[in-house]
């Protein structure tokens, strides 16, 4: 009996050991087993994170070298390529032909067989011109002129002179002098030449006395910026630079082809008179 009695003891307890068991290995795998799969599952979501960021990186690099490409677009022909309905038009001369359609602007385009170049987009409307080939050519070397001249150390001196249209020839000598002076110092001159109070006076005086100054100075000087109104309209204002080496060195050339055009055509002038006495 008492064997009996030992015997269901030891089940018993062997009994209650394997439920305890049981029970917590089954609560460590409900422990453990979410977080292995929460670790499996998120693994790829971080890496997808990561590469999306990567990614976005690249195409933000793209973007601002798109960006910049297009901000460091030529002086140059838009064409027909004009994407704002009014625009205000300049000549080739520069008179302002005043805010024009589009249309308008491209047939007058078409009709003087002239190119529109993209003045000033800040402007409302924005502003437009029309130029020669030539023209736009001439005007990318000065933009390249005034980038290189912008590299260089050191400040540049400008100085300003100031007078009316209606100067004597002698006075107007004088100071056509003193610029060439300056000019030779590699100085920039600024000059303001106001209206004359004298009625019967050519509008394009002022011009025309600006144009003189400079052909006082053949091979030396150019207009860094062209005769402008200022003090509304009152008077002109321009700015004249020394030519560049550059600039110099075409100047010579073409000299040099003028001259040889000029023998060429006085030698084959004295054949033809040759020819006739003969």
């Amino acid at each position: 009996m008492a064997a009996l009695l030992k015997r269901l003891l030891l089940q018993t307890i062997r009994t209650e050991n394997s439920c305890i068991g049981r029970c917590f290995d089954k609560h460590i795998i409900q422990k453990t087993v979410p977080v292995q799969l929460f670790l499996v599952a998120y693994a790829p979501r971080l890496s997808y994170l990561m590469h999306t960021k990567s990614f976005s990186t690249v195409e933000n690099t793209q973007d601002e070298r798109k960006k910049k490409k297009k901000s460091d677009t030529t002086f140059s022909n838009v064409g027909r390529k004009i994407g704002e309905r009014i625009i205000r038009v300049l000549d080739e001369k520069g008179n302002d032909l005043g805010n024009m359609h589009r249309a308008d602007a491209i047939r007058l385009m078409e009709e003087r067989d002239l190119r529109l170049v993209r003045r000033n987009s800040s402007t409302e409307p924005p502003e437009y011109q029309l130029m020669t080939g030539t023209q736009i050519h001439q005007e990318r070397l000065r933009l390249r002129d005034t980038e290189k001249a912008k590299l260089k150390p050191g400040p540049t001196v400008t100085k300003e002179l100031t007078f009316s249209s209606n100067i004597k020839q002698h006075d107007l000598d004088t100071k056509s002098k003193q610029i060439q002076q300056w000019i030779e110092k590699k100085y920039q001159v600024q000059i303001t030449i106001k209206k004359g109070k004298n009625v019967n006076e050519p509008e394009n005086k002022m011009e025309e006395i600006f144009n003189q100054i400079v052909q006082t100075m053949p091979g030396m000087a150019t207009f860094l910026s062209r005769p402008q109104p200022v003090k509304g309209g009152k008077a002109l204002m321009c700015v004249i630079r020394h030519l560049t080496k550059k600039e110099e060195k075409a100047y010579g050339d073409l000299q040099e082809t003028q001259k040889r055009d000029i023998l060429n055509k006085e030698n084959g002038n004295d054949k033809e008179s040759n020819v006739l006495h003969q």
